[in-house]
């Protein structure tokens, strides 16, 4: 796969199927305008593309508003190396890019990206002010010249998948169903930071992990998680919270490692999300709080790994 940011000024020589969209956690709704655009490259010997943002619009535009994300970038090449895309276009959204205007941007993707046909969802805005719609695409691909397919939207069995709806399903600890409509497990991935080390007091040492601040956190709580470290998965208890027993002011995300007995300060975890298992709560004493763990514990080693490498 072939990774390119807004600064790649070379042509392609091999036309294009692009997938346009924010792609904000790649869920079964998104998967549809990929699989079109993969399955279209192949039928007629181009290559398939994704063109997307490292930011949300909203970041730029008002900050205030702007969602958390569910993905973060690195994690979303990933997977669409996985899917099987050719191209990923990875910008950042600039004041400059805001004020493209909607026929310019498209214009831009026929000349620099070499695009044969345009893959978007029928609810797709883009260019300045999101003046450009699926109307206008529909009049721009008779006067340019190029395929457009317009994919309906998604639905589960009550609702269309979105990516607001899965945000507000992870806010709610509804991590299955989040999962479901993710078609994999929600995750969040971090450098192992040094912490208070009080998990390692009651025997139970845990790995802090750094989060990006922009990545959305499932609701405050302890969760039943896979985790990844150095290819291996291995079976975790993650507490998303402020660990109200030590008086605690930030929120942090903890994980103890089932059998597992490493010095990771500085390396990457991926953590996993597959349940919740209860509230945080503040113990009276430590050996109640040790008592908890240990039965978190128990809990968590009559669950199956449910991620595979």
């Amino acid at each position: 796969m072939i990774l390119f940011d807004g600064t790649y000024n070379n042509e392609i020589f091999k036309e294009t199927y692009i997938a346009l969209g924010s792609f904000d956690g790649l869920h079964k709704g998104h998967l549809t305008l990929i699989n079109k655009a993969i399955e279209l490259s192949k039928e007629n010997n181009c290559q398939s593309m994704v063109y997307t943002f490292k930011n949300h619009p909203l970041n730029l535009v008002n900050k205030d508003i702007a969602p958390k994300l569910i993905m973060d970038n690195k994690t979303k090449v990933e997977v669409l190396e996985k899917l099987g895309i050719d191209i990923v276009c990875l910008i950042d959204f600039t004041k400059e890019f805001m004020q493209i205007e909607p026929k310019d941007f498209v214009k831009m993707l026929l000349e620099k990206y070499n695009a044969k046909g345009l893959v978007v969802g029928f609810n797709y805005k883009f260019g300045h002010k999101n003046k450009g719609d699926v109307n206008l695409l529909k009049e721009l691909s008779k006067q340019l010249g190029f395929e457009l397919y317009i994919m309906k939207a998604y639905k589960s069995e009550e609702d269309i998948i979105s990516s607001t709806k899965i945000r507000n399903l992870i806010s709610n600890a509804d991590i299955g169903e989040a999962n479901e409509m993710l078609e994999r497990k929600f995750l969040l991935r971090g450098i192992v930071v040094h912490g208070k080390k009080n998990g390692r007091t009651l025997g139970f040492p845990t790995a802090n992990i750094k989060i990006d601040e922009d990545i959305i956190l499932p609701k405050l709580g302890v969760y039943y998680t896979n985790v990844e470290y150095d290819k291996k998965i291995y079976k975790g208890i993650t507490s998303v919270g402020l660990n109200p027993t030590f008086y605690g002011k930030t929120v942090t995300v903890e994980t103890y490692i089932l059998d597992f007995d490493k010095f990771i300060y500085g390396d990457e975890l991926k953590v996993y999300f597959i349940e919740r298992i209860r509230d945080n709560e503040k113990y009276d004493s430590l050996t109640a709080l040790k008592e908890q763990l240990f039965k978190d514990k128990e809990f968590a080693e009559t669950r199956k790994l449910q991620i595979s490498l």
